[in-house]
């Protein structure tokens, strides 16, 4: 008897079982039914309250809502206004510690000449990895570099334990090329935010980049570089410089334009630098002729940090309600507003934001929204690029991302729409970087002047440069001329040149 009532028992514990397993996936379904099937009348509400339009009512008020995108030359006029206002506070000694755009003093007092010769080290540490270079200057630029990994327990590990890394490197370097008989010049790229106090001498203001590493805010990172280098003692390098990307582009295309004055990154943040009169510098602290013979120019490269032109409000007449949304979910909230309408970093999800608000008014793609296309993030900027590459009329591209977001019947119309989002976004984008170009153009006054330009937006965006040229044209004073040169390698070239002209200025004392 007790075996048939233990077996009985186990019967109806698996028929419990059985009915336990159909509850839990008819609870599932029915989940999984409700979620879908409140997101789609969520994203069908706005449409089905309004009435039919045709593709011609539908395209007049996309337009219109994107209009709050367009920027009139007033407009852009006051950008500039603005820009050199706060231009001004940076390089004045009693408004700088409250100025947005700190227009640091770099220290570089000469551009190349074009007659650098020798061999030259450039390190390069931005990220998690870095880049050792031994670059040579004749008639031509010859280069040798080897890309090493910073692992993850030296990005948040002792400040000591990251330079002894990088020492390391560059001695597996310097002997690998036997070049231990060498006193070779540096030029070290530091991409992180400093407070720079002479041409190697670069406090480091905070981290970034998933950098973590304890004792080295607030300290001189050469010097750290130097003692790790004695640490050693198998190696001999001579810091002559310590710079960022953007000095680099400056010096690189310099080195074959003798016009170029303005260094400009469009990537995925934006940055520029220029050189400025040592006279309107008020936070020069060294004395401007040292010696006379030396610094033909009176000048000095000026390293803006316009990323952060607008965190004190004055942008404000120009920032719409997705810049405003994408700042609040950011992790800086407040700060590099400017940048923030402009870098690649924030093009995509300005126009995923403007996407995701026809549609919730019913005006693409029926009204309905893919559940990719809701998630933060999911349009990425190279899409405006891909988007932007087909030709009038065409949208084959458009159509390939249109699907990978989960639009599988997007119309023609559809996709004329998206384009035109994506081109009100990267104008805008090309517009606000033209007028701080003009901006510079005009301060430096000259006839005739080159700018640098680096940075993946430029680089890959089908437009970007002529969007440029057409704005500054328009923005530019009258008789100023200029062109755009796509830089090569401002973070390496770019530091051995910065080494290379240090070096001849040494000699020549």
């Amino acid at each position: 008897m007790e075996l048939v009532a233990a077996a009985d028992s186990d019967e109806r514990g698996l028929s419990l079982l059985k009915v336990v397993n159909v509850l839990q996936k008819v609870v599932v379904f029915v989940h999984t039914f409700t979620v879908d099937k409140l997101r789609s009348q969520l994203t069908r509400t706005a449409s089905e309250e309004m009435p039919h339009m045709s593709e011609d009512i539908i395209e007049a008020k996309v337009r219109e809502i994107c209009q709050e995108l367009v920027l009139s030359p007033e407009v852009l006029k006051e950008v500039c206004d603005c820009l050199q206002e706060e231009i001004n506070k940076g390089l004045a000694k009693d408004s700088h510690p409250e100025a947005t755009v700190k227009c640091f003093p770099t220290y570089v007092r000469e551009l190349p000449n074009g007659k650098e010769e020798g061999r030259f080290l450039a390190l390069d540490l931005g990220g998690t990895n870095f880049r050792v270079l031994l670059i040579e200057f004749s008639s031509k630029c010859r280069m040798d570099s080897k890309i090493y990994a910073v692992p993850q327990p030296i990005m948040v590990g002792p400040g000591d334990g990251l330079f002894d890394h990088i020492a390391e490197c560059l001695a597996s370097f310097i002997k690998e090329r036997n070049l231990g008989n060498e006193l070779l010049p540096l030029g070290f790229t530091f991409s992180f935010p400093c407070k720079q106090e002479g041409l190697t001498k670069a406090r480091l203001a905070q981290w970034t980049k998933g950098f973590k590493c304890e004792g080295v805010e607030g300290r001189d990172v050469v010097e750290l570089l130097k003692q790790a280098i004695a640490r050693r003692g198998d190696v001999q390098i001579k810091i002559c410089a310590v710079l960022n990307d953007t000095t680099g582009t400056l010096m690189s295309c310099a080195w074959k334009n003798r016009n170029c004055r303005i260094g400009l990154i469009v990537g995925t943040g934006t940055n520029a630098c220029y050189m400025e009169k040592l006279e309107k510098v008020e936070l020069w602290d060294e004395v401007i002729d040292d010696p006379p013979q030396i610094f033909v120019s009176r000048s000095v490269v000026i390293n803006t940090e316009w990323g952060a032109f607008g965190d004190n409000g004055c942008l404000d007449f120009v920032r719409t309600e997705y810049d405003n949304n994408i700042d609040s979910e950011s992790v800086n909230p407040g700060k590099q507003l400017y940048e923030k309408m402009i870098s690649g970093m924030y093009m995509g999800e300005i126009a995923r934001q403007v996407l995701v608000r026809l549609v919730s008014e019913g005006l693409l793609f029926g009204g309905f929204a893919s559940d990719i296309l809701l998630e933060k993030g999911s349009f990425f900027t190279k899409y405006i690029s891909e988007i932007e590459s087909d030709k009038s009329g065409d949208f084959n591209n458009c159509r390939a991302i249109l699907e990978e977001l989960g639009f599988n019947d997007a119309t023609d119309a559809d996709c004329a729409n998206v384009r035109h989002v994506c081109e009100c976004v990267s104008r805008r984008a090309a517009n606000l970087t033209a007028a701080g170009v003009s901006v510079l153009l005009n301060r430096i006054g000259e006839e005739s002047v080159t700018v640098a330009v680096d940075g993946s937006v430029y680089r890959f965006h089908p437009h970007f440069h002529n969007l440029m040229v057409e704005q500054i044209s328009q923005l530019v004073k009258p008789g100023i001329k200029f062109d755009l040169m796509l830089s090569e390698d401002g973070s390496g070239r770019g530091a051995a040149l910065v080494a290379a002209v240090a070096s001849r200025c040494a000699a020549m004392r």
